[in-house]
């Protein structure tokens, strides 16, 4: 598969494109933190009740192979830019300023824009507004997200929450619930703007840990600062994070009337997944088996994630894809659906999947790639795979669909799996190269 290149002559502020019409559609994308493939019912998973996301997979569309990157920033940085990392991660926390979002091309072109939830991506007090989103409510963005009482450290990103509001601070502290301020923030921001197209980015706060009480929880306490410890009630993990899970679907059945009550339903794009696995020591059933929670790891533990699409009468009802999907083709599908063109001056590793969407075959891919570095410099892992089997860049060979936790490398090849293998290997051969090399500091020469 060539990388996409949709090219235009014209700068990108004064593109003219068929995003004119009135008709232009709504975007709500919708990311939970922390959720792997096997916690949604309607992906075959028990452990867990989602009744608002089955019903948007029963009434539109599910797909079976989408996958982000193994952690939360790489794959911030990834579903924004719609560049595999392998090109522009530098540092965990940090998205580069240089870099163009999605939200960037929609507001070019007349879209109201909007983030709420985890930001993580640079603290600088603009950060928000510099990446293309007018309006913003969110934890971890000038602050760490933290505070210190009494030589104690709490994490205040649910009970009485630290946010900032386009980087202004603000402290809660009379039982607000963060996620709810969040989900509150944009069904407001739906409202405002629904007399034009409007792009809603939601990377929920939920389920990330600590795994902690939430307000429909039975021990929910409206008094406490958070969670002093990073993963929350040892005790209490599992009951916890399915209390967690219920919560966010609900917030996203929120966000789902919002844009009923407003009138723009038919006219809204509603896409939902999860940036990574599901964390440890969490365990769902998946169609009869157990999954652990592999947050951070390159197997599908880590990486396999929800991936529903529902916009009324564009969507087929009830549709169930096997197409691979990744974090790189968010952000051209996105565009297309709004009639956007990419600059040419944009190399954009994903391709959209809106034919899909829309009922029809596309143009699915073969393969996807992954780049994988935690702070962007030590332990890096790389690898190529297509739905069934996963080559390594240190040539590790498995087939995924019958060794799900990588342990056995395949070694006595059929001839159907060398052939794979060789169209793998030609995929990492192609990114051999891609990795930018850091500038040399005045004064000194680039070792050979």
């Amino acid at each position: 598969m060539a990388l996409v290149h949709l090219a235009i002559s014209l700068p990108l502020a004064a593109e003219a494109t068929a995003s004119d019409s009135p008709a232009r559609p709504n975007i709500v994308l919708i990311m939970a933190d922390d959720l792997g493939y096997e916690c949604i019912r309607a992906n075959g998973g028990t452990s867990h009740q989602t009744p608002v996301l089955d019903g948007l997979a029963s009434t539109g569309m599910r797909f079976e192979h989408c996958y982000a990157q193994p952690l939360c920033t790489p794959s911030r940085v990834q579903i924004m830019t719609g560049i595999y990392n392998v090109r522009n991660y530098t540092k965990f926390g940090v998205l580069p300023r240089k870099e163009k979002t999605f939200a960037h091309l929609l507001k070019d072109h007349g879209y109201a824009t909007c983030i709420a939830g985890k930001w993580q991506l640079g603290s600088e007090k603009d950060s928000a507004q510099h990446f293309g989103f007018e309006q913003s409510c969110l934890w971890y963005h000038t602050r760490g997200g933290r505070s210190m009482e009494d030589g104690i450290k709490y994490d205040r990103r649910y009970v009485n929450p630290l946010l900032e509001f386009s980087g202004e601070e603000k402290e809660f502290t009379s039982g607000e619930y963060g996620p709810q301020i969040c989900a509150d923030f944009i069904c407001d921001f739906i409202d405002k703007n629904k007399e034009k197209p409007f792009l809603v980015y939601y990377p929920m706060i939920l389920t990330h840990c600590p795994f902690d009480p939430t307000p429909d929880s039975s021990d929910w306490d409206p008094e406490r600062l958070g969670s002093t410890d990073y993963k929350g009630d040892r005790r209490d993990h599992q009951r916890l994070f399915g209390d967690m899970l219920a919560y966010a679907d609900k917030l996203v059945g929120q966000i789902v009337s919002q844009v009923e009550k407003s009138g723009v339903r038919d006219n809204t794009l509603i896409l939902f997944t999860g940036d990574n696995g599901t964390d440890q020591p969490i365990v769902s059933t998946l169609n009869g088996s157990p999954v652990a929670g592999g947050k951070g790891s390159m197997t599908d533990a880590g990486t396999r994630v929800p991936l529903i699409a529902n916009w009324p009468g564009t969507i087929p009802e009830g549709r169930v894809s096997a197409d691979l999907v990744d974090f790189s083709d968010f952000l051209p599908t996105l565009c297309e659906t709004a009639g956007v063109s990419i600059p040419k001056t944009l190399t954009i590793d994903g391709r959209s999947f809106l034919p899909q969407l829309q009922g029809k075959r596309g143009t699915p891919r073969e393969w996807i790639y992954c780049w994988y570095s935690r702070d962007g410099k030590t332990n890096i892992q790389e690898s190529a795979r297509n739905q069934r089997y996963k080559l390594y860049r240190t040539g590790e060979f498995y087939d995924v669909s019958k060794d799900v936790l990588e342990q056995n490398v395949l070694k006595d090849l059929t001839p159907e799996e060398q052939q794979v293998r060789t169209r793998l290997h030609q995929v990492l051969a192609q990114y051999t190269d891609a990795r930018p090399v850091p500038a040399t500091p005045k004064g000194q020469k680039r070792r050979k």
